[in-house]
């Protein structure tokens, strides 16, 4: 199965394709989406869109994985990666894939083993569990973190069912 991880941010979307065979995992591509912070945000929102619609038909993955939102301190801060996530999840689904939505924490439970691990252990275990993977930066490897965390899920949803 092909899982495409999305970190979304309004700024900077970093995705990350894994294929997962059983317990077994594979680094397959990541990257980076930018949008242009002059540009007003309805037509960042649209070339958002654009950009992970040809992600999604370029690797035809079977499914995808979306980090929720996190509150921070600042609410307009937010609210744009509010606006970033619903493209993320309207694009995958507009393509037909199943898309897992997953809090910060579970993801950095199912990469590290606790939900308060930092970035740098974040990134470090994704690179353990993916080995030979260049990764293209942070956001990249956050998008790997919550496809990992799909590819968990899953598979205890499988095993589960047998």
């Amino acid at each position: 199965m092909l899982i495409l991880g999305l970190d979304p941010g309004l700024g900077t979307t970093g995705w990350g394709l894994i294929r997962a065979e059983g317990n077994r995992l594979s680094h397959l591509a990541n990257g980076q989406l930018k949008t242009d912070p002059q540009t007003p945000l309805p037509r960042r929102l649209a070339h958002l869109d654009a950009m992970l619609a040809a992600l999604i038909a370029d690797h035809a993955p079977d499914g995808a994985a979306v980090e929720e939102v996190f509150v921070n301190s600042n609410p307009q801060s937010t609210l744009k990666l509010a606006h970033a996530r619903g493209v993320a999840i309207a694009s995958a689904a507009r393509a037909g894939l199943e898309v897992g939505e997953y809090a910060p924490r579970l993801v950095k439970k199912a990469v590290v083993g606790i939900g308060n691990a930092e970035k740098a252990q974040i990134h470090a275990m994704v690179a353990r569990l993916l080995p030979g993977a260049k990764i293209a930066g942070a956001d990249a490897a956050d998008a790997l973190a919550v496809a990992i965390c799909h590819a968990h899920h899953l598979a205890s949803a499988r095993a589960l069912t047998r």
